[in-house]
């Protein structure tokens, strides 16, 4: 099968035939519809992630079909389409019997801890307890958009930070992670101010239903604090805050963005442990927070979301690429400025 393969972390992938997955007893083999390119697999093609063994094939944020099902599998079945949440649990530790699957102390990654969607097919573990059923007429980047960015960002302003109607949440980095949380968020009735340093991010975040913008190009860290206080009521801070981008400066500016008692999630992911402000954590109470995707068990509730059309993943798609363009692609996420909006790899329908 063609996927996408290096042997050396920050060295171009290249399209190539590899060999095909393993299927476990109570795995299944999926062919791939499509997958996301997301940050989190530059992270592990630059050997930011110790679990990635070389060589490797990544993705891990896909929808697809059946193609096999294991001896162990009872709820799933040959050509069903499903999506997968990122982290696929064991179905047996106690962080899954408690519901939270998400932090599995035994969990298996696409992508990461064995070849991922960035191939024609890929192989999932745990099927019965991680696989989650999509229709069929969903938009195959809606589908697989639920997989990483979205789950993660709506269990991060849900489940996490309980975020509610009426509240303002600052969302720090608008690439695909934090124009979800944008979406999201004003899904759920909040006040969105959405901040970047292009005006190309920001604008996709209007789009996405931010109420504002502020464009940190130029600005110093402490500037850039006191133009999103300004634009929350009394300009007291807001209730919620996200940082979607990995970076030390920007997590400190969306903790120190918070009012009194409010709530940090933590969402991108970091080269290096990050300095944090915990003079201004104590002084307000602050609440941080992790978000490390989300239980397929969860996931209903999202879905009924994007069934009601209150949430449209489908609409932060700005690039459909094939696989054999997916390499450069990869690579590009190298440069400064980022391109705004996600980009969905996409197989030929069989």
């Amino acid at each position: 099968m063609k996927a996408v393969y290096f042997e050396e972390f920050g060295q171009l992938p290249v399209v190539r035939d590899v060999p095909e997955p393993l299927l476990s007893a109570s795995g299944v083999i999926v062919r791939v519809q499509a997958t996301g390119l997301c940050r989190s697999d530059w992270h592990g093609w630059l050997g930011h992630d110790p679990d990635i063994a070389l060589p490797h094939v990544p993705g891990h944020e896909l929808v697809g079909v059946i193609d096999a099902v294991g001896p162990l599998v009872r709820r799933f079945r040959i050509g069903q389409r499903v999506t997968v949440p990122f982290v696929c649990a064991c179905g047996e530790c106690p962080e899954c019997d408690s519901g939270n699957g998400q932090v599995c102390r035994n969990q298996t990654q696409p992508g990461f801890t064995h070849w991922g969607s960035y191939a024609e097919r890929v192989a999932l573990h745990h099927a019965d307890f991680n696989l989650v059923a999509v229709p069929d007429d969903l938009d195959s980047g809606a589908a697989a958009l639920l997989g990483c960015r979205f789950a993660t960002s709506y269990r991060g302003l849900v489940n996490q930070a309980r975020l509610q109607a009426g509240e303002t949440l600052v969302v720090v980095g608008c690439g695909g992670v934090g124009l979800s949380a944008v979406m999201i968020g004003r899904a759920l009735g909040a006040t969105v101010i959405a901040v970047d340093i292009s005006s190309t991010a920001l604008e996709a975040a209007a789009r996405a239903g931010a109420t504002h913008t502020v464009n940190s190009a130029g600005l110093d860290d402490a500037e850039v604090i006191d133009r999103i206080r300004a634009l929350t009521p009394e300009a007291c801070g807001a209730q919620v805050a996200v940082e979607a981008l990995g970076r030390e400066n920007t997590v400190a500016i969306a903790i120190s963005s918070l009012a009194i008692q409010g709530r940090h999630v933590q969402i991108g992911l970091l080269a290096a442990d990050p300095r944090l402000p915990l003079g201004v954590v104590i002084a307000r109470e602050l609440s941080i927070l992790g978000s490390h995707g989300m239980a397929a068990a969860d996931y209903p509730a999202l879905l009924d979301l994007v069934a009601s059309g209150r949430l449209r993943p489908q609409d932060l798609i700005t690039r459909r690429i094939t696989l054999a363009e997916a390499p450069a692609a990869l690579a590009a996420m190298s440069a400064p400025t980022q391109h705004a909006g996600v980009t969905l790899i996409e197989f030929p329908r069989s």
